[in-house]
This record gives structure tokens, sequence and C-alpha cells, in this order.
């Protein structure tokens, strides 16, 4: 293979997938120099045009929505529209668009793999799995690439794909599988609120280090189109240098600027209603593309004072109807600020409902929109997360940040950057802490890309890496051997296979242990994560646990082989953790008499390797 000459970074989005690249002949990462690719896309029938970012849409036109031709792309013709037609004609069209594919392969209680994209698709139209979605960005991103330089191919390149630091194991693996089914050879993955820092650091040309110092902890804010990202980087110094350090990650919370569209298109549908108009369901999902659409132009052009909506009606020229409304600023920053963003307490716990027992198929959105609640219960529960900081000070009722960076698309909208730091800085003032220091500079469109180039040009050894490892610990599910009782179920342990921080690419260092592997009939395997016990280490045995201290994962149901023993063979066997260059767990089971050995890797439901 070819040495790579590129540094490339991959914003695999919710809403807009970005490439940004530098050359790899670069010298001094402090001086570095990046590009963002223009992607080739059909912006209209017939109709290509190279834009910074590939919105994250596929959709399948109906017949007679399209000519001959007209999907053809300077590569070649293609079945189904990927960007920003696809957004264009879906918000006509919403049943024949899958949008938040990314927030569907994040979504461990279905099989990610499966084909049921869109939901309420017509019959006759084959339905793609949010796993295929994926790598159909993918794929049309190094296409794009590979005709635009067609002698430094993207799968010859060092590539950074980025992911929420919130991922499971699941979501991550498939990310990585995709890459690889398309095509990506040299990649690794990087955590998103990771890939925002090092792009403020690349851009601060090696000045970052005069706005912080020894003991800073730096709370990254990401809220994008799909979810809102919590992190929290310590600085520290080691030899005289100031580091990095990625201390505590948030739980996966699937919130952001999906549900602000759906919160304006329904805030439209309640003014039109009072007019005399019903929607049907249907349209305000439809509404909700238009509002998107609305909120983008008002977020990044001051001028404007309000936006035109159409919103669509049926029917079999799949042409919109003449229905015309508009989204005001006002409306948007009272849905959108006051809604998400309300002024709360520290202590404001996260709420949530009693949900009905039947329900449809759809993503498992928050069930409290209200970010700043979950900011604070963030804090709270990481109150401990630097104790071992040096400098750092741990007091009161939750762990206080010195400075803030935000990232993500929705930060654009005017007023939402204030409000957070506000916020948090009447927690810290009622504690007698100072307030945050709030690190700007980084283009919130462009920074996750930015920092991931910047991160694969550091890893051929130039330039400061923030350290962080696997983001919780995890834990596999033992059943304990105790005679059966009836209306108990039996007790299960949870024995540490590898800690917090334990880096990619390393072998955690079980115990000799013996435990009995069921094999040859179908098992399941119970996980589990914690972010909050970061001391446990691998080897440790919980017999109990705190409510909130350890989360159950999706479990994984296979058959492991039974290679000539009897089904349902207990066999003897030690384990084996270790976490591959993607950031995956892999657990290994090793017979005492034999040479055989079974894996298990935290991956979709039903899935394993």
């Amino acid at each position: 293979m070819s040495e790579a000459k590129y540094a490339i970074g991959i914003d695999l989005g919710t809403t807009h997938c970005v490439l940004s690249y530098a050359s790899l002949e670069q010298e001094n990462a402090d001086e570095l120099v990046h590009q963002v690719f223009e992607i080739a896309q059909l912006t209209a029938p017939g109709q290509v045009e190279s834009l910074p970012a590939l919105p994250s849409f596929l959709y399948m036109p109906h017949a007679e929505e399209i000519g001959e031709g007209e999907l053809s792309l300077p590569w070649g013709a293609e079945n189904a529209a990927v960007g920003a037609m696809a957004r264009d004609m879906g918000a006509k069209t919403p049943t024949r668009l899958i949008s938040s594919a990314k927030s569907w392969l994040s979504h461990g209680q279905v099989d990610r793999r499966s084909a049921f994209l869109p939901l309420d698709a017509p019959k006759e139209l084959d339905k793609q799995s949010p796993f295929d979605a994926s790598k159909a960005y993918l794929q049309h991103m190094k296409t794009a690439w590979n005709h635009a330089f067609p002698d430094t191919p993207l799968e010859q390149q060092s590539v950074t794909i980025t992911v929420p630091a919130s991922f499971d194991p699941g979501a991550r693996e498939l990310t990585g599988l995709a890459a690889k089914e398309v095509g990506l050879g040299q990649f690794t993955l990087l955590e998103e609120p990771q890939a925002a820092l090092y792009s403020w650091i690349a851009k601060s040309q090696g000045k970052w280090r005069d706005q912080v110092t020894v003991g800073d902890v730096i709370l990254v804010v990401d809220v994008g189109g799909g979810t809102t990202d919590l992190s929290l980087i310590a600085v520290t110094e080691e030899e005289g240098s100031l580091q990095l350090n990625r201390v505590a990650v948030g739980d996966h919370i699937l919130l952001g600027g999906d549900n602000m569209d759906l919160a304006l298109a329904n805030a439209i549908r309640m003014k039109l209603a009072k007019e005399g108009t019903q929607l049907q369901p249907w349209q305000l999902i439809a509404l909700s593309h238009g509002c998107r659409d609305a909120k983008e132009k008002l977020t990044t052009n001051a001028d404007l004072n309000e936006v035109p909506i159409v919103v669509p009606s049926r029917g079999s020229s799949l042409i919109a109807g003449s229905l015309r409304t508009e989204l005001t600023r006002e409306e948007l920053d009272n849905v959108v600020i006051n809604g998400f963003f309300p002024e709360v307490g520290i202590d404001a716990e996260v709420q949530n409902r009693a949900r009905s027992a039947l329900t449809r198929l759809a993503l498992p959105y928050a069930q409290d929109a209200a970010i700043t609640r979950h900011i604070a219960a963030f804090l709270r529960k990481q109150l401990h997360s630097a104790d071992d900081v040096e400098g750092h000070e741990v007091d009161g009722s939750f762990i206080k940040p010195t400075a803030i960076m935000f990232n993500g698309g929705v930060i654009k909208a005017e007023g939402i950057a204030q409000r957070i730091t506000s916020v948090l800085n009447g927690w810290l003032e009622q504690e007698g802490a100072s307030s945050v220091k709030v690190l700007e500079g980084i283009d919130l469109d462009k920074a996750v890309a930015n920092g991931a180039a910047y991160y694969s040009f550091i890893r051929q050894g130039k330039g400061v890496r923030i350290r962080g490892g696997i983001p919780a610990s995890y834990y596999v599910g033992i059943e304990s051997a105790l005679p059966a009782v009836p209306g108990m179920e039996q007790p299960i342990q949870a024995y540490c296979i590898a800690s917090f921080g334990m880096e990619e690419g390393t072998e955690a260092s079980l115990p000799d242990q013996e435990f009995g592997l069921v094999v040859g009939e179908p098992v399941r395997f119970r996980f589990f994560s914690s972010t909050i016990r970061r001391d446990d280490e691998p080897g440790l045995i919980l017999d109990f646990w705190n409510e909130g201290e350890l989360e159950e994962l999706a479990p994984i149901e296979m058959n492991l082989p039974a290679d000539g023993r009897q089904p349902g063979q207990i066999v003897p066997v030690q384990l084996m953790a270790t976490v591959n260059a993607l950031g995956t767990l892999e657990l290994v089971a090793l017979p005492n008499d034999g040479d055989e050995q079974w894996q298990v890797e935290l991956d979709t439901r039903g899935q394993a390797a």
C-alpha cells in the first residue's frame, strides 16, 4: 500500500458530514493548515454541485420524480440520492427519506443491520438499515474524494472518523465495520468532544497553553443534530509540559437539533390550528424538515427576522401544496432557548415520565428536553472524577469546571451558549467558585472534522494528544451457582474486565480464575458499564452495587460452537479482555483443556465475532 500523503478527518454527523484534510508533509502541528473538501453531490435532479458538507440524508425517489440520467454524478449513476437533493426532496415526501441514521445506529434495542428505514415507507420501497445508510454516506465521500484526487485515494490515507463519546461499543463497532466495508483501510475512531478540543488546539497555533493552567477542568458541551455529548477534560502536567486528560464522559443523551426541529414544527402546528388549519401527523414530520431549514437560515443570518415555510400536501403529483406559513426569530428563541435550555438549579433532576405499555418503533429520545438539567445531573454525578488532578479543588455538591467549550451546529443559534454559560456560572457562584472561562475560536460546522484531521496528523508523532482510553469501566455478568428458589432469579455478579481509561490496543490483566462457559446451545451474555466506578480493576467481582453505579448494556445472544463437545456442556475457561484499535471491547474465553477459543465483542444485539 502506498504511503499516506494526507491526514483525513471525517465528521460522520447526524445531519451533515464533513471531510477535512491536511498534508502530512507539514512539519509543525502548531502551524497545521486544514482544508475542507468540497463534496460533489446532487442538489436537484440532474444538477451537481460541490459543497463543504454532505447532508446526512438518503432519499429513494419515485419513478415519476426523476427523469433518465437525473441521478447521474461525475463518477456514474446511483439508484438513490444522497446529500442536499435528498434532504430537499425528503422535506416534501418524508416517507421516502432516511434521516438520523446515526441516531438509529446508537439504538441498542433494535437490530441496527436490519432494513427498516424509512419507518413509514411505501410497500414497494426497498428499505435500508441504519448501518447501510451510514455506509452510503461514507461511500459517497470516498468516491467523491477519489474522483477529485485519483492519485491519492482515500483508502490509502490516514483517516480518523468521529463518533459521539457516549456511543456504546456496538455503535462504535458498526461505524468501524461500515468504514471497512467501503474499503477504508488506515482509519481510527475518535470521540467528537475530543475532536472539537483538538480543533481548538490546532487553531490556537500553540497558544492554547496560555489559556489554561494545571488543575483546570474543561467542560465540553457538544449539542449536535441528534445527540448531546458532555465530557470533562483535565489539564495536568508531566515533565514540565501541560497535558490533557479526558476524565469523564456523559451518558448517551439522544437529544439535539432533531428534537428542536420537531418542537418548532409543533409550535407552527399550534399557530396554524389557531388560524383554523389542522395538520395531519405526516405533515408534522414534513414540517419539521422545513423548520430545520428555516432554523439554519435564521441562525446563520442575523439580518433575517422570519423565514417562509411551505407545508406539503399529499397528492398523486407528489408536489408540495400551497399552504404557507413562517418561522420567526421570536418563535425560534422562545421554543429553543426557553424550552431546551431553561434556567434551573444545580439540584435539578432529570425528569422521566411513565411510558405507555405499547408504542411505535421509534428512536429512544431523552424524555426530558431540558439540556441544562442533563448538564446539572452530569456535573453532580462526576463530583469526584477529577479527585486525582493536581490543583483541582473538590468540594460542594458538583464538580466545578473552570473552563467551557461549545461544539455542535445547534450552538450557532444566538443566545444558547450565553444561556448555558449563565446557568453554569450561577451554579458556581452559589458555591463560591469562580466563573468559567469560555474557550472560543472553533468553527462549529467544521470543528469536529478539522480536529479529526489534526488527530490523524499527530498520530504520526507530531503534536499534543488528549489521553483518554475507553470512557467507562466494563463488566460481564456471572451467574451465581446457587440452588433454585421459587420466584427468585439467580443472583448476578459483575466481573470487571476493563477499567476506565484502558487504552486502545491493550490487554487487561485478568487474574487466573476459572469460570464455566455453556457451549452448543443458545446463551445470553450480560454486560454492564460504569462511568462512576473509576477505580475498579480488572478481576474485581461485585456482589452488590448501588443504584445508578452500573448500567446494563444490550445483551448479546449467541450459540457458541461446541466443537465436538456435548450441547449444553459447561466448559472450564479462563477469560481475557482486550480493547482493539477501534475502542471495541473483546472478551475471549480460553478452555483449560483445548486449543480453541470463543470470542465475544460488545456488538449489536444478536451479533458476535
